[in-house]
């Protein structure tokens, strides 16, 4: 029987929001990774102060797994620059998460909003950070944890990007792993509406798991958060924001999957014909954090991922033609 957590999801979020956002001062709490079990498995060191990262988006990292083009197809189109395969992207992560995936690369110790791996940084310090060094990637990755903690990060960060002009130039990207509406809760309307008509900005929400069952498993909270997720991010298609989707595949058991995915490929479409092309899911790979917490049944998990994966691209081949589903993402429309 899968374990679940015994915590108020809605409380734990309250308490660590209250720890990560300074609104009168305009900070967030920002991780460090110098000296972390992260920093082992960057392929370039921390940068920034150790609050930064370059992390490299590549389209194809397994020849077992679906491509995936985010956020270079999108960074692309918006930025006007020519394909590729692979881009660059600095990374700040908030210090806080509300979930404990069990499969996160991020240590526990960094999300947990402690100021001993952490500090506290204004959007002017983030991108004064950014901006020295020899050649800044052209994305910015707001990533964590949960940003969504903390949903002025993004426009405090647009605004800051609008002042030195730079909007234009440098990509935003932000992740959400849809457990809260703090987007609608603590946003103006006026930040609400920047976020949505920003033009080079776009939202990237995570599915942990793809049937209440695998959530639970992979989250260890309720699965009334899993039903929750396919509501906002409704919402968020409602308002325009340029958004797109993850979906992880590890679950404990092999049993249905096909049918599991069938469903779950089914709601998404629910809430629009053409978010699964907008979905990407994502392999899941023991980092040095995860291999620690790697028991039986997660090792299972991972190996269950590649049965859901080939479920998922048969469920693509009989809803879209080769056409659709070979569009450039970020050319796939939502309505």
């Amino acid at each position: 029987m899968i374990s679940v957590e015994h915590v108020d999801v809605e409380t734990k979020s309250i308490h660590l929001r209250e720890r990560v956002v300074d609104i009168q001062r305009r900070r967030i709490l920002i991780a460090n990774f110098l000296g972390s079990e992260q920093e082992k498995d960057l392929t370039v060191g921390p940068n920034c102060d150790g609050f930064g990262r370059i992390r490299h988006f590549r389209r194809r990292a397994n020849q077992n797994w679906v491509d995936d083009p985010l956020p270079i197809d999108p960074v692309c189109k918006a930025l006007g620059l020519p394909p590729t395969d692979m881009q660059r992207a600095q990374v700040f992560q908030i210090a806080a998460c509300n979930f404990k995936c069990w499969y996160c690369f991020v240590p526990y110790n960094l999300i947990g909003a402690n100021l001993d791996y952490a500090s506290w940084l204004s959007p002017s310090r983030l991108i004064d950070l950014y901006l020295d060094q020899l050649d800044p990637p052209p994305v910015i990755d707001l990533s964590g944890g949960q940003p969504d903690l903390a949903p002025e990060w993004v426009p405090w960060m647009m605004r800051e990007l609008m002042d030195r002009e730079m909007e234009k130039k440098v990509y935003l990207w932000s992740d959400d792993n849809l457990s809260t509406d703090y987007f609608w809760r603590f946003l103006t309307e006026e930040d609400q509406e920047l976020v949505s008509n920003y033009a080079t900005y776009s939202r990237v929400c995570c599915f942990k798991g793809f049937d209440n069952e695998s959530f639970t498993f992979n989250t260890r909270v309720s699965s009334d958060f899993f039903d929750q997720q396919f509501d906002l991010i409704k919402r968020f298609v409602g308002i325009g924001i340029d958004l797109y989707a993850y979906v992880t595949f590890t679950t404990a058991t092999s049993n249905h999957i096909k049918g599991h995915v069938q469903r779950f490929v089914d709601r998404l479409q629910k809430i629009d014909k053409n978010l699964p092309l907008r979905t990407v899911p994502l392999e899941i790979v023991a980092f040095t954090p995860v291999k620690k917490r790697l028991d039986d049944s997660k090792k299972e998990a991972l190996k269950n991922q590649y049965y859901a994966i080939e479920a998922w691209q048969k469920e693509l081949e009989s809803r879209y033609s080769s056409d659709e589903r070979e569009k450039n993402i970020a050319d796939v429309e939502l309505h």
